[in-house]
């Protein structure tokens, strides 16, 4: 069935890479606005390239750099 709510996910969300000022709203996740889609698509590469990391993009068209 469902996960439970107070179970630990199995992902760290290490950064957040947005053109949207509004998403940008706090955590610990290391949050980057790019001025264009060139740069946000360079700057979540290089990221996630230093950390290891994966990169997923959501539909919202921002960037998360995740280690799984």
């Amino acid at each position: 069935m469902g996960r439970e709510a107070s179970a630990k996910p199995n992902y760290d969300i290490l950064a957040l890479i947005t053109l949207d000022k509004t998403r940008i709203i706090g955590g610990k996740q290391l949050s980057l606005l790019a001025k264009d889609e060139e740069e946000q698509k360079t700057l979540t590469a290089d990221i996630a390239k230093a950390l290891k990391a994966d990169v997923v993009q959501m539909k919202s068209g921002d960037y998360l750099v995740i280690r799984v």
